[in-house]
């Protein structure tokens, strides 16, 4: 069984950065590939961005490409997302996730229905 657990997150001025964590457990991460979602308060939960298992390409929503930066070091099992240019439109409550992809450099960034495993989520509130 495979854990997620993110961290990062924070209240932060618009403007301002963060870079959110996302630490595996349970299993070698190097398997699986690894999105990020986001959910505001009475909305649903979208896809913001992705990286594949093998860690070449990172995928993301076109409303934050620009902004934010996803990386993976698998010898760590944790996935990381960068944020720049923070925006109160950012505000959600930021989840990571996983499902088995090995060796292949795609991932979903969009469609939740891949993933398997999902974290508890990690608030990120943008206000000044």
């Amino acid at each position: 069984q495979l854990q997620l657990v993110e961290s990062g997150g924070g209240l932060v001025q618009p403007g301002g950065s963060l870079k959110l964590s996302c630490v595996v457990s349970g299993f070698t991460a190097k398997f699986y590939a690894i999105g990020w979602f986001r959910q505001a308060p009475g909305k649903e939960r979208e896809g913001v961005s992705c990286i594949s298992s093998v860690g070449i390409s990172g995928y993301y929503a076109d409303s934050v490409k620009g902004r934010f930066a996803i990386s993976r070091d698998n010898a760590k099992n944790t996935v990381h997302l960068q944020i720049l240019s923070l925006k109160p439109d950012d505000t959600a409550v930021y989840y990571c996730a996983a499902y088995w992809k090995p060796y292949l450099d795609v991932c979903e960034v969009v469609s939740l229905a891949p993933y398997e495993y999902w974290g508890q989520g990690t608030q990120v509130t943008v206000s000044s």
